[in-house]
């Protein structure tokens, strides 16, 4: 199959006018209900679930990690399997999916999101991080600096969706922490079907999924989409291939069959818990020790049982009816026009108080006036 080179950063387009204005106005106005170093309020909520989110089941191996790292803590995970994949979309319509799936969240009582997709992250990452009072964390970032950390070549190959390598966040994020680096990235779309389509065929749980032996995804038809996306990346002599994408953890015995046993392979999950760990840490928001953790499950999936059994292959757990939910892309618009519409009241109401404010100053300074020409004419 034909092969395009590897690319950088390109430009992309703009969505549309009317997905513009919603997300500048919740972008432009973040919920105060935790004041900042309101220590009290902070650790009052060590207790609520972590939220996690992707665009199908690819996040799971980020959850994984979570749990893998915080035990004692709880994880509300949601896969928004209706419509996935999300890297053949514009960046602008992931960002209003991220936008709607992070105010779901926060109206589940979430202490911080984890954008578990990579596309979302590069897409939405600050979006988020501005509408909302609790903090959020992307995939990128950690990736990119594990890659930075381990490369000796200083050359690093990055594949992911079309999305992710067309946003050039990778490049920008790898080369912010070292400008000497060379990047070569490229989008690597089929991957993610290669992924579900294997995990369909086979249910085994994840050790078994990602061991060298596995047999899997070491068919004949995956091997050679494999080798036309990166023979270009290996002639390029890359010492550390970064996955930007949260499914491909699941490809690493495929992609290590392709590249040699010399390329580091990098997957964010374990970078990205660590940061998890470290913020709620500083916050002191993490779980008290002999918390038992309660996860619960949410998708937009037409088939929720398949979601639940690819679901429970990666994350290692059983996920059972009565901790997963379905939602209606419906709820999700009105999420996101409900916090729309918080802000215009919010707005609304400071404009009120401006007002108010601004009158009672005059109405100050006028007294302050006439007192002080009457204390001239005494």
């Amino acid at each position: 199959m034909p092969t395009n080179p590897p690319k950088g950063e390109n430009d992309t387009k703009n969505g549309a006018i009317l997905i513009n204005m919603k997300n500048t106005a919740v972008e432009s106005h973040a919920t105060t209900t935790i004041e900042q170093g309101d220590t009290g309020a902070l650790c009052a909520h060590s207790s609520l679930p972590i939220g996690v989110f992707d665009s199908g089941v690819g996040g799971f191996t980020v959850a994984r990690a979570i749990a893998d790292s915080l035990p004692h803590e709880s994880i509300y995970y949601f896969g928004d399997t209706e419509r996935c994949p999300y890297g053949p979309r514009s960046l602008e319509e992931v960002k209003t999916f991220a936008l709607q799936i992070s105010h779901w969240l926060v109206k589940q009582n979430v202490k911080l999101i984890v954008i578990a997709c990579n596309s979302a992250t590069a897409a939405a990452l600050e979006a988020v991080q501005r509408a909302l009072a609790i903090p959020v964390i992307g995939v990128v970032e950690p990736g990119a600096r594990a890659a930075v950390q381990v490369t000796k070549a200083r050359r690093i190959g990055v594949i992911g969706t079309v999305a992710t390598i067309e946003s050039g966040a990778y490049a920008r994020a790898i080369r912010a922490r070292d400008a000497g680096i060379t990047v070569f990235s490229a989008a690597t779309p089929r991957f993610v079907e290669i992924v579900e389509q294997g995990l369909r065929l086979d249910r085994s749980p994840l050790e078994d999924i990602m061991a060298q032996s596995a047999s899997i995804y070491i068919r004949p038809a995956f091997q050679e989409i494999t080798r036309d996306y990166l023979t270009p990346l290996k002639r390029c002599k890359i010492d550390t291939l970064v996955l930007g994408c949260t499914h491909y953890p699941l490809l690493s015995p495929l992609i290590r069959g392709i590249l040699g046993p010399k390329v580091n392979i990098i997957s964010s999950a374990e970078e990205t818990a660590r940061d998890v760990v470290e913020i709620l840490t500083r916050r002191e928001q993490l779980a008290p020790e002999g918390t038992v953790p309660h996860h619960h499950f949410a998708t937009t999936a037409e088939n929720p049982t398949e979601f639940a059994d690819l679901g429970s292959a990666i994350l290692h757990q059983k996920i059972t009816q009565e901790a997963l939910v379905t939602v209606s892309l419906d709820e999700l618009e009105a999420a996101l026009l409900e916090a729309v519409r918080g802000v215009g009241a919010s707005y609304a109401s400071a404009e009120r108080d401006a007002a108010e404010s601004t009158a009672s100053a005059e109405r100050s300074e006028a007294t302050q006036s006439k007192t002080t020409e009457g204390d001239k004419i005494a």
